[in-house]
C-alpha cells in the first residue's frame, strides 16, 4: 500500500492529495494520501516520528530546503538547486529529489516553448532555482528579478551552462526583450507589475490559485501564451507518482485526468 501525505504551511489550499488520489484509483492501487501542516523548524521532528508503512512525501513552502538537511541521501539535481519536493523511503533511508524541474521541463515541452534566447525569471528561492534549472543550456540567458541579492549564490550554483545576470524590482523594462517570463513569485507580489504593452512571448506562472492572476490576464490581453501553474503542478506530481508507486503509466493520459480533476477543484 502506498502511504503518503504531502507537507507544508500553509497546505490547507493544496491540490496535491486530490490528484495523487485520482491517479492511484486510476492505477488501480491501494494508497492514502492527505495533506499536513508541518512548519520548517518542526519537519525533522515530525519526520522522526514516521514508521517504516510511509511511502514518502510530497513536500511544498517553506520546506524544500530544510528537506535537503533532513535527507539520508539527496541526489545531484536537488543538490544543484539546495531544493527537494520528493522525500521517499529506500531501503529504511530517506531519499531527497526535486520533480519540480521536470516539471517545468515537460510543462514547457507540452505547450511547444523552444527554451532559447533571454529567460526572465521572477524570484530567486526553490521554485525559482527549479525553473532556472529547466532553462539551463547553452543556448539561454538568464536574468533572475528579485528584492535582494541575498539569493545570488545559489541561484548561481542551479544555473551551470546559461549566461546568468540579476536584476532587483526596479528593472522590470527587461521584460520587454524577454523570449520566455517565468514568475515564481508569491501571491500578490506581481498583481501590479508593470507589464509590456505589447507581446508575443510565454509567461509562465508557477502560482495556481487564485487563478488567473492579475499579471497573467493582463499578459494575455497584450498577446502573450500563458501556462498556468496548474501544469506545473500536475507534471511535478506524475514524477512523484511513478516514484512513490514503482509502477508504469500512461503519463499523457493521466497528464489529461489529473487536469480535469484540478479544474474541475478550482472553479
Amino acid at each position: 500500500m502506498i502511504k503518503a501525505a504531502v507537507l507544508g504551511s500553509p497546505i490547507s489550499h493544496s491540490l496535491s492529495p486530490l490528484l495523487h488520489s485520482a491517479a492511484y484509483a486510476q492505477m488501480g492501487l491501494k494508497a492514502s494520501y492527505e495533506a499536513i501542516e508541518v512548519k520548517a523548524d518542526t519537519l525533522a521532528q515530525f519526520m522522526g516520528e514516521r514508521d517504516e508503512t510511509w511511502t514518502g512525501f510530497s513536500l511544498t513552502m517553506p520546506l524544500k530546503e530544510e528537506a535537503i538537511a533532513y535527507a539520508d541521501h539527496v541526489d545531484d539535481l536537488a543538490k544543484r538547486i539546495n531544493s527537494a519536493n520528493t522525500l521517499y523511503r529506500k531501503a529504511g533511508q530517506w531519499h531527497a529529489t526535486s520533480t519540480d524541474v521536470i516539471g517545468f521541463t515537460n510543462a514547457l515541452k507540452m505547450h511547444n516553448v523552444d527554451v532559447k534566447g533571454h529567460v526572465v525569471i521572477l524570484g530567486a528561492g526553490a521554485t525559482a532555482r527549479a525553473a532556472a534549472a529547466a532553462c539551463d543550456n547553452s543556448s539561454t540567458q538568464i536574468t533572475v528579478i528579485n528584492r535582494s541579492l541575498a539569493r545570488v549564490q545559489a541561484m548561481s550554483d542551479a544555473v551551470i551552462e546559461s549566461e546568468l545576470s540579476f536584476l532587483n524590482w526596479d528593472d522590470l523594462s527587461v521584460l520587454a526583450d524577454a523570449d520566455l517570463v517565468i514568475s515564481t513569485a508569491p501571491a500578490g507580489v506581481t498583481d501590479s507589475i508593470d507589464l509590456p504593452d505589447k507581446t508575443s512571448v510565454p509567461y509562465f506562472e508557477a502560482l495556481y490559485k487564485p487563478w488567473p492572476t492579475p499579471a497573467s490576464s493582463l499578459w494575455a490581453l497584450r498577446g502573450g501564451s500563458v501556462i498556468d501553474g496548474l501544469d506545473l503542478l500536475i507534471h511535478q506530481a506524475l514524477a512523484q507518482i511513478a516514484i512513490f508507486s514503482s509502477t508504469a503509466f500512461d503519463s499523457a493520459l493521466m497528464y489529461n485526468k489529473l487536469r480535469e480533476v484540478g479544474l474541475a477543484a478550482l472553479k
